[in-house]
């Protein structure tokens, strides 16, 4: 994650936090905690500081940082980690006051981002987010830079150096904007050659941890990356599975979300994002163990309101039930479903919920075809699926998946 550190050697880390009643500091600061381990730091301290509100210059006040200073060299600190963005001059200013690296929540969440992205495009869009983080928080480093570029003051080689990086970075952006445009393109095209082929599309949403690519490997085998850490997996990946009516569904994981998701972040993945936004059906997968599970699944819920998939039909995955306490207390329903995706306990009624709540694209039926309407099946065939076919006195039984356009016709040959 930093310089001059393996993976064996953590950094070792504090985390500050300034508590102004807008959330749960408490809360708040045990995620930080988790996505720095996540980001291989060891935390070896915490400070949160009440006020009303944050200090313009130092975000936490210079009294408090005076304090935290002292604490730094007795823990073996090298780096302060604040659970709020700053700004480049509040950086640059609390570091003249610690004597440490600082850095702030976007910035570690951008890091884990820019370990875990594996796919073309997903390294793009954390590069893009990276860019657009970064960009307006260089001028606060302007004196900084001009003491690098040895001039006198600061309108010096420095403030060239500033313009410089400013351009350069703004250049980047547009490269990166314009390689991703075109990767949208493709995904567009897929999105809409999947919509006119018929096929059925469930995303895979929730927060961070929560096992959903735990639950895509049980349910497909798809070999994605799932690990008990935050963010383990970024990239999309579609796998295909068959309901019990017949029918297959494309199943869609999507990146993890987190309380106050970076604004860069959520740009930069909207496109990944927006698999959910073009999905038949959406499985909001919870963490039942976890105390948080309803803040989390309002964060999520909250996230697909805005990218606009408040019409599309939503089940609730309660995962971890073999761990959960009081799952007697969760009532079961169409859209409401306990799983242990690790043991693969509830996948047949995770699977009957899905069918029940797809829009009726088919319908699974035993026909008696007579051998005059032999065509009929063909159609059936080629639109559908045929599961059985025997061939009887009066005609030829078969068992079929029909598609919806073709099942008020099949009605007239249905056997019981």
């Amino acid at each position: 994650m930093y310089e001059n550190k393996t993976d064996d050697q953590p950094v070792r880390a504090v985390l500050a936090c300034v508590d102004t009643g807008e959330f749960d500091a408490e809360v708040s600061i045990a995620e930080l905690a988790e996505l720095a381990e996540t980001a291989n730091a060891k935390v070896v301290g915490t400070m949160i500081q009440r006020r009303q509100t944050f200090d313009s210059a130092t975000c936490m006040g210079t009294g408090r940082l005076e304090e935290l200073k002292e604490h730094l060299a007795p823990l073996e600190a090298e780096l302060v980690i604040f659970d709020h963005e700053l700004t480049g001059v509040q950086v640059r200013n609390i570091e003249d006051i610690l004597e440490v690296r600082v850095i702030d929540r976007t910035t570690l969440i951008l890091d884990i981002f820019a370990q875990r992205a594996r796919t073309k495009e997903g390294k793009l869009q954390v590069e893009l987010a990276q860019q657009k983080y970064r960009l307006p928080r260089l001028t606060g480093l302007g004196t900084s830079l001009s003491r690098l570029g040895g001039g006198i003051g600061t309108r010096g080689p420095g403030e060239t150096k500033l313009e410089t990086d400013k351009r350069h970075i703004r250049r980047r952006i547009s490269a990166l904007e314009a390689e991703l445009e075109e990767l949208e393109k493709h995904r567009n095209f897929s999105r809409s050659r999947r919509k006119k082929d018929g096929v059925l599309c469930a995303a895979i949403v929730g927060y961070t941890n929560v096992g959903k690519s735990t639950l895509l490997n049980a349910l497909t085998d798809a070999g994605v990356l799932a690990e008990n850490k935050l963010f383990a997996t970024l990239d999309t990946t579609s796998r295909s599975i068959e309901l019990p009516d017949g029918r297959s569904v494309m199943l869609i994981d999507t990146v993890g979300l987190i309380r106050r998701l970076p604004h860069e972040l959520v740009e930069a993945f909207k496109s990944t994002l927006e698999e959910a936004a073009s999905a038949d059906i959406i499985l909001n997968v919870q963490d039942l163990s976890s105390p948080e599970r309803e803040e989390q699944a309002e964060v999520t819920r909250k996230l697909l309101s805005e990218l606009g998939c408040d019409g599309i039909p939503k089940i609730d995955v309660l995962n971890k039930c073999d761990i959960a306490q009081f799952t007697d207390t969760v009532f079961e329903d169409d859209t409401t479903v306990m799983i242990s995706a690790k043991h693969r306990d509830g996948f047949a009624r995770l699977l009957e919920c899905i069918m029940k709540n797809l829009p009726e694209t088919a319908r699974r039926m035993r026909l008696l075809v007579p051998y005059s309407e032999t065509a009929f099946i063909g159609r059936i065939r080629a639109e559908g699926k045929v599961f059985s076919e025997e061939y009887a006195e009066n005609g030829t039984l078969i068992d079929a998946l029909v598609d919806i356009k073709l099942v008020k016709r099949a009605e007239e040959f249905e056997v019981e």
